[in-house]
């Protein structure tokens, strides 16, 4: 059993992002700017957004934090928004979720510029990227492509089986991996809460990967000898023992499941970094591309 380990794998990727920035910036030209929006002080969302920064600023990426009060308007955040859209030093915006019950995300997500929207959720990115045109690729699955290409993990002819069908992971990464593509061609089933016979599924796939959100849901006697489990699952469960109050457990019964499986990522320190590192390769594409 190997793991499938998100620092290594995304530690390489921003090395190569770190010298290719010292290239623009050696050569006089502009460096890629990320804008980050925040609502709110939700306690996960704060974490987040502070690794986002905290890596952009590790590989030479300008950073720019823009925090706002949860009593913000949903107009406000508009405005905000399109300030953003027509300022030329910026090349990517990313807007944390959740955001306030009274501010739709789909409106602040379709008002970003689709030249700048790094996350890929603007409905035009996510049209290119289901016609396998150039596009930003939505981090989470863009980053589970880039952590299979960095373990080599062949996927040509295999059976995929995807639990979770969310826009933002489950149904894109079923598109990726069954295009014709490098690491694509896979035979892929999208599984969700009404599929029949999951375990059974299961059971038949080379490749897991659970995106449900539900804590352990994948166990032992759902993958076969050898099968790769993707685990892209974030639960917080409380743990009075971390400094936090909490720790982050996956999808998978990772202590018993691992065992059984040729590769298989951790959670935390797999999918989660390597989203992180999907982001930073999609600002350093809007800054050099648009």
């Amino acid at each position: 059993m190997q793991i499938l380990d998100g620092k290594l794998a995304s530690k390489a990727i921003k090395e190569d992002l770190t010298n290719k920035i010292l290239e623009l910036k050696n050569a006089g030209k502009k460096i890629p700017h990320l804008a980050a929006v925040l609502v709110g002080n939700d306690p996960a969302s704060e974490t987040y957004v502070a690794s986002k920064v905290k890596n952009c600023n590790e590989i030479g990426i300008t950073s720019t934090l823009l925090r706002f009060n949860d009593s913000i308007s949903e107009q406000e955040l508009l405005q905000q928004i399109q300030q953003l859209n027509a300022n030329p030093d910026v090349d990517g915006i990313l807007v944390q979720v959740p955001l306030p019950k009274n501010i739709s995300e789909k409106k602040i997500i379709n008002t970003i510029s689709p030249e700048k929207d790094v996350d890929g959720f603007h409905p035009l990115n996510v049209g290119k990227m289901v016609l396998d045109l150039p596009t930003f690729i939505s981090a989470t699955p863009y980053g589970i492509i880039l952590l299979i290409q960095h373990y080599k993990i062949e996927t040509a002819g295999k059976q995929v089986i995807v639990i979770g069908r969310s826009n933002n992971v489950g149904t894109p990464i079923s598109i990726l991996l069954s295009r014709n593509a490098t690491y694509g061609n896979a035979t892929v089933t999208l599984c969700h809460s009404r599929t029949k016979n999951l375990k059974e599924l299961c059971l038949q796939a080379d490749i897991i990967i659970a995106a449900i959100g539900k804590q352990k849901f994948v166990t032992a006697d759902m993958v076969k000898e050898n099968a790769v489990v993707i685990d892209v699952g974030i639960n917080r469960i409380k743990d009075v023992t971390k400094k936090s109050g909490y720790a982050l457990i996956g999808d998978v019964d990772f202590e018993n499941v691992a065992p059984k499986c040729s590769y298989i990522s951790p959670v935390p320190g797999g999918v989660g970094l390597m989203t992180i590192a999907a982001l930073l390769m999609n600002t350093y594409k809007a800054c050099v591309n648009y």
